[in-house]
């Protein structure tokens, strides 16, 4: 974790801790780093908070004046830069997002030439020039300075890419999509017309504040009621930049990234395409699905939280599912970074295959009962390494034995300590965790 970039690039208020002059100073680092041998060639998209375009302006100002041409999607999603940085040899994409986070916030999100999120040393070098401890970079001048082009056929195109990856029509399919207001708005409902669904949706109007606003991924309920209420067959909620992806059953029972990666998963090993009979989890994934792919006879692996982590592990070993609960579901057949609406297209392709309805899918999969909380702490490392501390978990895995888990870890961003037990009842876990938190407390 840098000074700026976190696992999910550089993220903050916008005008508060993420301003116009981080995003100009990103811009003329990348522009003169890729163009020191060629015209670096820079594709940037964003998405619908009323700050995003602000954040474009600045951003294409540096790159261009650091000699390096922007090509603007425009409004569109993570996965749709990363495809595009691929598909058309782009030096390196950016995403101007704050994702699933309130309309006031934003964030910078770059995407190597590889379609994949940027190497960290880059990340350090950019954070010593904001910082002022690298000389002034030269500006370029003549016809050396860079041009900004409108490029919206690269955000057409994908959605192009993404009806060319169903094998299948989806007519007669009653499918509801929540857009969160976001970057999806733009992409989704096109898609699944196109592949002949009759396609309900919610929350596709952004006005630049109502981003994420009690809609999308972080509030399926909202979902749960419009499946519900409307008969559907299943629905799809993104969030704001659309890289995620949670769904809901036909009867209104929430699908989270657990659930989806068991059904994709079985999908993928009926078929013969289960690379190296594995997925890749998060240690945050419920034991629900380690159980239920051990019934399938299905591996896994175990990453830390972060989708960042979980397409390395993918990438090195040639896995081609993996993801997190809160639903980063990465398909690396097609994709390198986690894409809502291709995941909703994998899991319908799942429901087509089986001839089943997704409540059918998910019927063997059961979901254990977790408790998680925080403890506010002084020193991680400290807490983490004490010997009482240890002890008071080791008692409690040996408890719970192999009918539930203890997590405990370190806040990767605050001075937290999360406590999560997962066991098969609320009692057990709520029991387990107030035990551990009070040997915590002791200490401090």
């Amino acid at each position: 974790m840098g000074k700026y970039f976190g696992t999910d690039g550089f993220r903050g208020e916008a005008n508060v801790n993420l301003r116009v002059e981080h995003a100009f100073k990103v811009g003329r680092f990348l522009g003169w780093y890729y163009s020191k041998d060629h015209k670096a060639k820079v594709v940037i998209g964003k998405d619908t908070r009323r700050s995003s375009y602000m954040f474009e302006d600045a951003l294409s100002a540096g790159l261009t004046a650091s000699g390096a041409d922007v090509y603007l999607l425009h409004v569109t999603t993570t996965p749709s830069v990363s495809y595009t940085v691929r598909s058309d040899e782009f030096d390196i994409g950016i995403m101007i997002s704050a994702s699933h986070n309130p309309y006031y916030d934003n964030g910078i999100k770059i995407i190597n030439g590889k379609g994949q999120k940027l190497e960290a040393e880059i990340e350090e070098k950019i954070e010593e020039y904001i910082d002022g401890k690298i000389d002034e970079i030269p500006l370029a001048t003549r016809e050396n300075i860079g041009r900004t082009v409108d490029y919206a056929m690269g955000r057409n195109r994908y959605i192009g890419y993404l009806i060319s990856i169903a094998t299948r029509s989806f007519k007669d399919k009653r499918i509801g999509l929540d857009c969160s207001n976001g970057s999806a708005s733009s992409i989704a409902k096109n898609v699944f017309d196109a592949l002949g669904a009759k396609t309900y949706v919610i929350n596709n109007e952004p006005d630049g504040t109502n981003i994420n606003n009690n809609c999308g991924s972080t509030h399926i309920e909202v979902l749960q009621e419009f499946v519900k209420e409307k008969g559907l067959d299943a629905g799809f909620a993104y969030d704001g930049d659309a890289d995620r992806c949670i769904a809901v059953d036909n009867n209104g029972n929430v699908v989270d990234g657990d659930a989806i990666i068991y059904v994709c998963g079985a999908y993928l090993k009926k078929n013969n395409k289960l690379t190296g009979n594995k997925v890749v989890t998060t240690v945050m994934s419920n034991i629900g699905l380690y159980k239920a792919l051990d019934k399938l006879d299905i591996g896994y692996e175990k990453t830390d939280v972060g989708d960042k982590y979980v397409c390395e592990n993918m990438m090195n070993n040639g896995y081609v599912l993996g993801g997190e609960q809160s639903g980063h579901i990465i398909f690396s057949k097609h994709a390198t970074t986690g894409d809502g609406i291709l995941t909703s297209l994998m899991v319908m392709e799942a429901m087509l295959e089986n001839k089943a309805s997704l409540s059918d899918l998910v019927k063997a999969y059961k979901i254990y009962p977790q408790v998680l909380e925080n403890v506010k702490v002084d020193d991680k490392e400290k807490i983490m390494s004490n010997e009482k501390v240890l002890k008071i978990c080791d008692e409690v895995n040996e408890a719970l034995g192999d009918d539930g888990r203890l997590l405990l870890r370190p806040s990767g961003t605050e001075p937290l300590i999360r406590v999560m037990v997962e066991a098969d009842s609320d009692e057990k876990c709520r029991k387990y965790v107030n035990d551990v938190v009070k040997v915590i407390k002791e200490l401090l």
